[in-house]
């Protein structure tokens, strides 16, 4: 795809020299003012085509002396597999959650532990200005219950972007809700009662595990790799030996290992859990931030008019425009009129306001803009961190290399204790996530997930070199 604005053009091109090594590591790029000069552009066209390429992690400043193209290091290897569990288990990590959630309000510590991007990365100032239009606009804005399930116009949008993604979807099939958080418990509830089993990829997201313990819920744990995600054919195994109720799982951009299951896996196991009559609860909070631009089709694409369907998807903002609105959205299949229900009884309603703005924003067409920008910033964030803590942490240490979002799954040497590395940290001004959040079992003792939020800065690498010398030690 040709890329539309001047800056992107130039940094395409010039990353292309990159690519095919005209440019190679090392290897001083043409100082702001000659450039533009040379190709007849404004410096601030020639400053953004530049900001682009070191975002992206193919140049990098060096103080005094200009830009220059990045050295490569060596292949990083990446964790292991999980093995797989043979009993399901109640979970249990109700403690350390509220531990490790603690720190990441700390707004004081360096947020290795909180997966959310940073709010200059977020078109923030852009939605409060269309909550001060809306205010202005109406002055009963916010007067009434949004009652279940939710406001027409966000949902009219969210069905639209579902279309464009390869669901049919109608706004009629749709719920909103209070941030995937409560989306995932309503699904959840809609599927299970206390005590039936709940399959998750293991790692899996310590939010759907506190959900499962809250709810009397037992988790058994799916091997999932780094780059396809959960293990089809090890789920296909443990369906014979195990009363699954429904399967939670994140095909594509999974947390924490940024893993996208193929398109072929997906219609296997589609296929599989209809036969079974297993539910599938699919988190989609990622789906948008692949970083090659891809879509990939969320397994409700393959199961069927919406109606019928026994897969529910979960979806919000909070990972691509505004964690603190709490807007998101459930189409719960044919479990639709059982989450409303639920979301009734449950929290009432939605803040209208909030959802309302962000339903104009996504009308506005500025989104996908928005997002291009974002995925790139993000990517460019992986690669940086990814090399630094390959760089300086003990031999050993493994680095996921995940295909999209922001966060990294980091597997250290053997006998590292993560949650008191975790306490570690926080001494010193560093909040990370231990891995044994990741495990209804809380396995994966020696493992943390670092979040490549935020912008790369000093503070940013002395936090890793800090890491570094407390995982040595």
């Amino acid at each position: 795809m040709v890329p539309g604005y001047l800056y992107e053009q130039l940094a395409n091109e010039l990353g292309e020299a990159i690519a095919r090594g005209a440019l190679r590591a090392g290897d001083r790029l043409p100082s702001v003012r000659r450039f533009a000069e040379e190709r007849e552009v404004s410096v601030s066209t020639v400053l953004e085509a530049y900001l682009q390429l070191e975002n992206a992690g193919l140049i990098e400043v060096r103080p005094k002396s200009g830009h220059f193209v990045r050295r490569r290091p060596a292949p990083i290897t990446e964790p292991r597999a999980a093995r797989a569990c043979q009993e399901p288990a109640k979970v249990a990590i109700g403690d350390a959650f509220t531990e490790v959630l603690e720190a990441m309000r700390d707004p004081s510590l360096l947020p290795f532990g909180m997966a959310t991007p940073d709010p200059s990365y977020l078109p923030i100032a852009q939605l409060n200005r269309i909550v001060a239009q809306l205010c202005r606009e109406s002055s009963t804005v916010g007067a009434r219950y949004e009652a279940p399930p939710g406001a027409v116009t966000l949902r009219r949008q969210i069905a639209r972007r579902a279309v464009e993604a390869g669901v049919t979807l109608d706004k009629d099939e749709l719920c909103t809700c209070i941030g995937a958080t409560e989306g995932l418990s309503l699904a959840l509830q809609a599927v299970a009662r206390a005590g039936e089993v709940i399959a998750v990829e293991s790692p899996a997201y310590f939010g759907v595990l506190q959900t499962i313990e809250r709810l009397g819920l037992r988790a058994l744990e799916i091997p999932a790799d780094s780059r396809d995600g959960l293990d089809v054919s090890a789920f296909e195994a443990a369906l014979r030996s195990q009363p699954v109720k429904a399967l939670f799982c994140t095909p594509t951009v999974s947390n924490p290992l940024g893993a996208i299951m193929p398109e072929g896996e997906r219609e296997r196991l589609v296929r599989m859990t209809r036969r079974a009559g297993v539910a599938i609860v699919e988190d989609d909070v990622y789906g948008e931030l692949a970083f090659d631009g891809s879509r990939p089709r969320p397994l409700r694409a393959f199961a069927g008019p919406g109606e019928l369907s026994h897969v529910i998807l979960v979806g919000s903002v909070s990972k691509t425009l505004a964690p603190g609105y709490r807007v998101g959205w459930i189409a719960g299949g044919r479990w639709h009129d059982r989450v409303v229900r639920i979301k009734r009884s449950q929290s009432m309603a939605c803040p209208a306001l909030l959802g309302m703005a962000v339903a104009e924003f996504l009308a506005s067409g500025g989104y996908d803009r928005h997002l291009r920008r974002l995925r790139q910033v993000l990517a460019g964030n992986i690669d940086r961190y990814r090399d630094e803590i390959a760089a300086v942490f003990p031999a050993g240490t493994r680095v996921a290399a995940p295909r999209g979002g922001f966060v990294l799954w980091v597997e250290l040497p053997g006998g590292i204790d993560a949650l008191a590395l975790h306490r570690q940290a926080r001494r010193q001004g560093i909040v990370i996530a231990p891995g044994p959040l990741f495990s209804a079992r809380q396995r994966f003792s020696n493992f943390i997930r670092i979040s490549a939020g935020t912008p790369w800065s000093d503070r940013v690498r002395a936090g890793i070199h800090d890491l570094a010398v407390l995982v040595e030690e």
